[in-house]
């Protein structure tokens, strides 16, 4: 899918890739929308990847007194996690939850999915909506960007091909202001939105003083609705205010017919859930909704990057040389490829499997330096000096010692294994969530399965499988 691939330690070292490579080259952290991209042959030009997911530092969360900062490498759910910016940022907190699944979260970044520049790509509706700004570094410098003036049109910004996201800074919300994030997807997870808003309010002795409403998936970028902002200033949020600013916000855009809905559809639904946002923050109830103790399948590492102190070009002449399962092994091939590839193909371990090599049915599901990750999104040579665990070495916590894990056990017992093809994903994550959420509720569990899909549609005796596994594992005091 490439042809040159690069990790390096540093910002400084990526800038200077990008300039001596020039539009030939993309940074990737993430890689949950590249790689689909170059898998699809839309990005022929591409020929060169510049991988930053493991320098040091780039996936912090900074909060001071009138800014928050987030490195180019916070997944989103180092956002979820994060109880300030839930606190202080809760509508980019709830677009960060609706992202796809656990094991994309621990991977795809904030800074991807605003470079993405899809108008259905969640996180973008509520920094717009936050009044955040992109810092662009290149070799000539650098430039902040207000991200109102990020997009020039359906998947372009104005980033040059030399430039590299390294910092979102929104300003600090004040104490009186309140916020909700609201989308509409075609199912609970995985789902790309058919429309998603952002409502932020400033609410003084019940008055409205300041109102920003943005929209997603209703036009080529996101948009915002000042009529309906005006409508709400000075105003109190009782019944007839929302819904005349709801029927002003749904009267703004013109929405497009396409596979997840009718411009018809769209249109209504913005009234709806504008309306039903307006109403939540009129009663404090924007967080009513929000998920206690979430499951992340990232069990104890809550880190995801591997920090390297080296940079490398991973070719033929440079194998990548990891641990899989607890033993150390060297590649001489497969530089070229998706760990999920790597893993089947090159070190011969056909456990995991593909099922949409898209990151959407949770089939290939291994563990990267702890965290549940989808194989089939995470390019190999991710997998250099990194630690990894298969569906082989489950059980005996990475050294294919035969032994059953009890969540595999309780498959079997409980007849959970249908035609098995899904099987391997599902038990990576249960035992993923085991190790965080020893005694899972069903919330819990559904979490984190959510990325997992069953073709044979027998999810009642997968969840009985991981709550009976759940008790067992108390028994045994593990």
């Amino acid at each position: 899918m490439w042809k040159t691939y690069f990790t390096v330690k540093s910002l400084d070292e990526a800038v200077q890739l990008l300039s001596e490579h020039g539009p030939r080259a993309r940074i990737i952290a993430g890689g949950t929308d590249i790689l689909i991209e170059l898998e699809r042959n839309q990005r022929p030009d591409v020929t060169t990847l510049i991988d930053i997911s493991r320098v040091d530092g780039l996936d912090s969360i900074i909060l001071n007194d009138d800014s928050i900062q987030l490195g180019p490498l916070v997944t989103h759910n180092h956002v979820v996690a994060h109880a300030e910016l839930i606190e202080h940022a809760l509508p980019l907190a709830q677009a960060c939850w609706e992202v796809g699944a656990p094991q994309i979260r621990n991977r795809a970044t904030i800074a991807g999915n605003l470079i993405t520049a899809s108008p259905a790509n969640d996180t973008i509706t509520p920094l717009m909506a936050l009044n955040a700004e992109v810092h662009l570094r290149s070799a000539r410098g650098e430039r902040v960007i207000p991200l109102s003036e990020f997009y020039t049109g359906l998947r372009k910004t104005v980033m040059e091909p030399d430039e590299l996201l390294s910092k979102i800074v929104i300003p600090k919300p004040k104490p009186t202001e309140r916020g909700i994030f609201i989308k509409l997807g075609l199912r609970r997870a995985q789902a790309i939105s058919v429309i998603n808003t952002a409502i932020i309010l400033n609410i003084e002795d019940n008055i409205v003083s300041d109102a920003r409403i943005t929209l997603g998936s209703v036009a080529p970028t996101i948009i915002r609705v000042p009529e309906a902002e005006q409508m709400l200033i000075g105003k109190q949020l009782d019944e007839a205010t929302i819904s005349e600013a709801a029927r002003a916000t749904a009267a703004k855009p013109t929405p497009i017919d396409d596979v997840r809905s009718t411009a018809t559809y769209r249109t209504e639904m913005l009234k709806v859930m504008v309306a039903r946002g307006l109403r939540a923050l009129a009663a404090g109830t924007q967080a009513a909704n929000w998920p206690q103790q979430p499951a992340m399948l990232w069990g104890n590492a809550q880190s995801t990057n591997g920090n390297t102190t080296e940079t490398t070009k991973h070719d033929s002449e440079y194998p990548i040389q990891t641990t899989i399962n607890g033993e150390q092994i060297a590649l001489a091939s497969g530089q070229h490829k998706t760990l999920l590839s790597l893993l089947r193909e090159d070190a011969h371990l056909s456990g995991t499997k593909e099922g949409c090599a898209e990151g959407e049915c949770g089939a290939c599901t291994v563990f990267l330096d702890g965290a549940a990750v989808m194989a089939c999104m995470v390019p190999a040579p991710r997998a250099h000096n990194a630690e990894i665990i298969t569906i082989e070495g489950l059980g005996g916590d990475g050294d294919r010692d035969g032994k059953l894990h009890p969540v595999q056990q309780s498959f079997i017992d409980e007849g959970a294994v249908q035609c098995g093809y899904c099987t391997p994903g599902f038990l990576m994550s249960g035992a993923k969530l085991l190790e965080e959420h020893p005694q899972p509720t069903k919330d819990q569990i559904l979490q984190s399965i959510s990325g997992n899909l069953c073709r044979c549609t027998g999810y009642y005796k997968i969840i009985e499988a991981i709550r009976k596994a759940s008790h067992s594992t108390a028994q045994k005091g593990e």
